[in-house]
């Protein structure tokens, strides 16, 4: 049975070129009905215009779907309540959140200004929170959504010259490990996407020989999946692109008990070291409270 969105209302942050266009254009062609923000600036941030999201909406709309064009800003509260507002008044729910929308200013830590740094969390971190924050009221109520969020392989594994967009996008990790929690009740099932895609924000990154492969559709995909009702994962990562699908996790190896119920000296650290590294025996965890847990089981347990 395929995958349907009919009766669905999906807001698509930075939908107006990309991967949100791709998401936008799949959702709606699966009978979602979708507001497509698009902030409408260059990749840095700077301007705007409605036209890009109006562009993606009359795709959508020649291709027999429905969607209404926003132009808010994610990085402001208001903004985002505006977006979830306008989806209210046009349909009267949201079901369906992808966060998506994003800037790049790439500079190495010697060369960033307090303001690239804060311009690219804004819209990145802040943008994903603040539109979540408007949305989730009305998916508790309604005893459902779907929230995806977008991280990077920046931000997991870490790149040179982007500080503050690796920053900002392994703070969402942690936005979406706290939420995944808060909306299990309410079948709020909230998933990151690290897309390997080309995009107007990736084109000078990407060798050409490359580039045919990373078709944004291949992200949406999985986006897809994440938005449907039958998805019951929450709290999962999963880098895509070109084909390729694999989870990642957060891990925390066994560890080692040091000083004996005293503060243990920095050479004893030292010593010991490699054996505080060995990732031998490493494991996810779901929550803070379940390390935390582990390792005052490890503290209380008898010494041999």
């Amino acid at each position: 049975m395929n995958i349907r969105y009919d009766n669905r209302v999906a807001i698509v942050t930075g939908a107006g070129s990309g991967l949100g266009r791709s998401h936008a254009l799949f959702l709606a062609s699966r009978g979602a009905k979708v507001v497509v923000n698009d902030l409408g600036g260059a990749v840095d941030g700077s301007g705007s215009s409605l036209t890009p999201a109006q562009q993606v909406v009359a795709e959508i709309q020649a291709a027999g779907g429905t969607a209404i064009a926003n132009a808010d800003s994610v990085a402001s509260p208001e903004g985002a309540q505006r977006m979830v507002q306008a989806a209210l008044d046009q349909w009267g729910r949201v079901d369906i959140l992808v966060n998506n929308a994003g800037i790049l200013r790439d500079r190495t830590i010697l060369k960033m200004t307090p303001q690239d740094f804060d311009a690219v969390v804004a819209v990145h971190l802040a943008g994903s929170a603040y539109c979540t924050m408007a949305a989730w009221p009305h998916m508790k109520e309604a005893n459902f959504g779907r929230i995806v969020m977008t991280t990077s392989a920046a931000g997991l594994f870490g790149n040179f010259g982007q500080a503050n967009y690796a920053a900002a996008k392994l703070g969402i990790v942690g936005l979406m490990n706290a939420l995944k929690h808060e909306g299990a009740k309410y079948d709020i099932r909230v998933n990151t996407v690290a897309p390997i895609a080309l995009t107007r924000m990736t084109e000078d990154l990407i060798a050409a020989d490359v580039k045919p492969r990373l078709k944004p559709e291949y992200v949406s995909s999985m986006v897809a999946w994440f938005c449907a009702a039958e998805n019951q994962a929450t709290g999962d990562i999963v880098e895509v692109g070109a084909g390729y699908y694999a989870r990642v996790q957060i891990m925390e190896g066994e560890g080692v008990l040091l000083g004996d119920g005293q503060v243990p000296a920095p050479e004893e650290v030292r010593d010991n070291y490699a054996r505080i590294c060995d990732m031998r025996g490493a494991k996810p965890f779901e929550s803070a409270n379940e390390v935390m847990g582990r390792v005052f089981g490890e503290i209380q347990r008898p010494s041999k």
